[in-house]
């Protein structure tokens, strides 16, 4: 790492995340703000938040608007989250890594990742950080890709990056996001029946939204935790389907109602909305143990995750304080 890398990210400069509406860029935002550091938000359509004075419109899939996004950034958060769509995704991925990369050598700018699971395809056991790539689905492939191309440039010595994966994810600002907040949160908080996709009977780790938003603003305040890659903080053991619903259910003190999703029914519904049928190629996921561990970052930043009960229970919070 260079002297004006470690400069970069221990300095009090411009905080930039690119992809700035997502629910992990919400949360970043709010711990950064609470850090008082200077935040840059970077989105497509620029949108005005509280405390932050530094937004940009761009879209970084061309070369000059992403250069000048990151221009005079201290260090960048990577959040872009595309349409759920694998032709969207291979079009436009390898075009904005490709432009983070070049923008962030050519100003000895180090960034962060916030990268999924894909690539490690169905794992027999928990997922670390030393897993290996075994892709089986396209999404999959094209996010093998990118980790790839990233720790490339990091052995090449051209730039200083971390990637940060998640397993999926639930909070309060996962609302449009979160299979969790979606199928089983929102339902039962909305007095209908929740669903589960797949084996209802096999554990599936959900990393908290505040969360991650802590740890990727820890890894950035780390200068020994650049170049290689972290699983941000989830608790483990993880509960099943039914456990999740139950937690949920008494949260909001409702009867655990749900009906379970499986491959054939995702596939039907598919052929009236394609984001469903984008889900498809994923349901090895949850008709198997998704088991991440993230061992690693909890022993080095001694970190404690967020408890399921305690995080569904802030979720549910979030849904009433809405409603004030």
């Amino acid at each position: 790492m260079t002297n004006n890398t470690q400069s970069n990210i221990s300095g009090s400069g411009i905080y930039t995340i690119l992809g700035a509406g997502g629910s992990i860029a919400r949360e970043l935002t709010a711990v950064l703000l609470e850090e008082g550091k200077h935040v840059r938000l970077v989105s497509r359509q620029a949108k005005p938040v509280n405390g932050v004075s530094d937004i940009i419109a761009a879209d970084i899939t061309d070369p000059l608007q992403a250069r000048r996004a990151i221009s005079g950034s201290s260090i960048v958060f990577l959040c872009v989250g595309l349409v759920y769509d694998h032709k969207v995704w291979q079009d436009k991925w390898p075009k904005i890594i490709q432009n983070v990369i070049e923008a962030c050598s050519e100003g000895g700018i180090p960034f962060i990742f916030f990268d999924n699971v894909y690539m490690y395809g169905l794992v027999d056991g928990a997922m670390t950080e030393d897993t290996p790539h075994h892709p089986r689905s396209k999404k999959g492939e094209i996010r093998a890709m990118i980790a790839d191309k990233i720790m490339q440039g990091v052995k090449q010595g051209n730039i200083t990056a971390s990637i940060a994966r998640s397993a999926d994810f639930y909070g309060p600002a996962a609302d449009s996001t979160s299979v969790l907040n979606i199928m089983v949160i929102n339902k039962l908080a909305q007095g209908q029946a929740a669903n589960w996709m797949g084996n209802d009977q096999v554990p599936h780790s959900y990393t908290f939204t505040p969360d991650a938003g802590k740890a990727l603003y820890l890894l950035a305040s780390d200068p020994s935790s650049f170049n290689q890659v972290w699983h941000l903080p989830t608790t483990n053991p993880a509960p099943n389907g039914k456990e999740y619903v139950e937690m949920v259910a008494a949260a909001l003190q409702v009867k655990p109602r749900y009906t379970k999703l499986n491959g054939f029914m995702i596939r039907l519904a598919g052929l009236f909305n394609r984001t469903i049928g984008e889900l498809h190629e994923m349901m090895y996921q949850t008709t198997h143990p998704y088991i991440f561990d993230s061992t690693k970052f909890e022993r080095h930043f001694n970190f404690t995750p967020t408890s399921y009960e305690e995080g569904i229970a802030l979720t549910v919070k979030s849904i009433g304080d809405r409603k004030k």
